[in-house]
């Protein structure tokens, strides 16, 4: 599949969303991370908080939450260059 701006696929890279239906800072972000997905082929996973009670828990008002391969990289909101940065830095490793 033909990438945008030549970025490297990480399709063993797994990013989770944690959300909550109605938040408006999920909303915001998710076409962020539908974006990046397309120029690194990633896996996007999303997780309504909802129907989970440990995550709703432990994240509680902190949604959006984004985690990228296993580490909580967002809370609140995500900066696009750090994304873009954290993501290029995984591609490069692997």
């Amino acid at each position: 599949m033909w990438r945008l701006w030549g970025e490297t696929a990480i399709p063993e890279c797994e990013v989770i969303l944690y959300t909550r239906s109605g938040c408006c800072l999920c909303e915001r972000v998710l076409p962020l991370l539908h974006q990046a997905q397309q120029r690194f082929q990633f896996r996007l996973r999303e997780v309504d908080l909802a129907h989970e009670p440990d995550l709703e828990a432990e994240y509680g008002e902190q949604i959006p939450v984004v985690v990228i391969d296993g580490q909580v990289r967002f809370r609140g909101c995500v900066n696009p260059v750090l994304l873009t940065r954290q993501l290029r830095a995984i591609a490069a490793k692997r």
